[in-house]
């Protein structure tokens, strides 16, 4: 494989770890939203909760979409 082939694989491989990151932080928001939606008293705690998990989430595809425009 020359050199240019070799970039398409890793942008199509940072492209999987990208779409892997939004179907985990869509998992991770669905299930907060049926926790609160079944013990809303909790919601206040497991919001933020949530959120930092979502920004820590969130934060690999920043680092996989700057490792594609690097390349």
């Amino acid at each position: 494989m020359d050199a240019e082939a070799m970039k398409y694989l890793a942008k199509a491989i940072i492209v999987f770890q990208m779409m892997g990151s939004a179907l985990g932080e869509a998992f991770l928001i669905g299930k907060a939203f049926e926790a609160m939606g079944r013990n809303p008293e909790i919601s206040g705690s497991l919001f933020s909760k949530m959120i930092i998990g979502a920004a820590i989430t969130e934060s690999t595809a920043i680092y996989a979409l700057v490792a594609f425009f690097i390349i």
